[in-house]
């Protein structure tokens, strides 16, 4: 009686596994001598402005949400008690973000210190699924299932860095400029990312035609990797310095929601498989 299409609704919560960001920075090119015209202290301030752009593995908060969507799926009962299907759904998520602001520096050689100032925030805007479920009858109003597949979701990720010689943007050119500006650059990032996704629930035929399910899933849409470039001026020597930068962030997390599904053919007979 399990066997035919249904569709249904869907609703619960959704939380980041883990919305770790890494912030990493080093030195693609630099004028002879930058930033003062002396190459003695070149070496140290590369450093300095790397480290101050650097911050591996910190983390977001604030990363649960709200969600909720449909679903269209297959049955086929077999044997009596086991169902195996297909099913497809998407949801829309609000919420489901996590964001941080902080502060990193490291000192120069001169005595002088560079700061960085850091915001990153990643978000999962929705998330859809295509599955298998694999289940058994333990009655036969009651299915407990196992299910995994194909997992896709749209993903954004935003970070700014600001990045100063505490004593050198204070001192000013002829022309009034400070002599080190604050060197600016970040991502902007929005895509959808393709992975994968398991977990399991339960379904009670509670009425003709009529289902209610709770499931769990946990989903993994990999890695996302955006590199962007900082350009650091002195504004009296006209020497220049390009430094690489990278924001990195790992879209995982768990669902737990609950649903309704209306099905098609309640009451139509499972097919009989022939033992021999």
């Amino acid at each position: 009686m399990w066997t035919g299409f249904y569709v249904g609704l869907n609703a619960g919560g959704a939380w980041a596994n883990s919305n770790g960001q890494y912030l990493g920075m080093g030195p693609v090119g630099a004028s002879a001598g930058w930033p003062h015209g002396g190459a003695a202290l070149t070496d140290s301030y590369l450093a300095a402005f790397s480290a101050a752009g650097s911050a591996a593995g910190t983390n977001s908060g604030g990363n649960g949400g709200f969600i909720g969507g449909g679903q269209i799926g297959y049955n086929w009962q077999f044997y009596n008690n086991l169902v195996v299907g297909l099913e497809a759904d998407i949801e829309g998520i609000a919420g489901n973000s996590g964001s941080r602001a902080f502060m990193t520096g490291a000192s120069v050689a001169d005595g002088s210190n560079y700061v960085g100032v850091h915001s990153v925030r990643g978000s999962l805007d929705y998330l859809g699924t295509v599955r298998g479920r694999l289940g058994w009858l333990f009655m036969p109003t009651m299915l407990v299932y196992g299910t995994g597949g194909l997992a896709y979701g749209g993903v954004t990720l935003n970070s700014t860095s600001m990045i100063y010689n505490d004593f050198f943007v204070n001192q000013l050119t002829a022309a009034g400029a400070p002599v080190l500006p604050v060197s600016v650059g970040g991502v902007n990032f929005s895509n959808t990312q393709v992975g994968w996704t398991a977990g399991g629930g339960l379904e009670w035929m509670f009425m003709p035609n009529w289902s209610a399910k709770v499931e769990y899933l946990y989903y993994d849409l990999g890695t996302v990797t955006q590199n962007f470039a900082m350009a650091a001026t002195n504004n009296n020597t006209g020497l220049n310095a390009i430094f690489g930068g990278q924001t990195r962030a790992r879209v995982n997390g768990n669902i737990v929601r609950a649903g309704v599904n209306y099905h098609f053919n309640w009451g139509s007979p499972a097919p009989i498989i022939a033992k021999y």
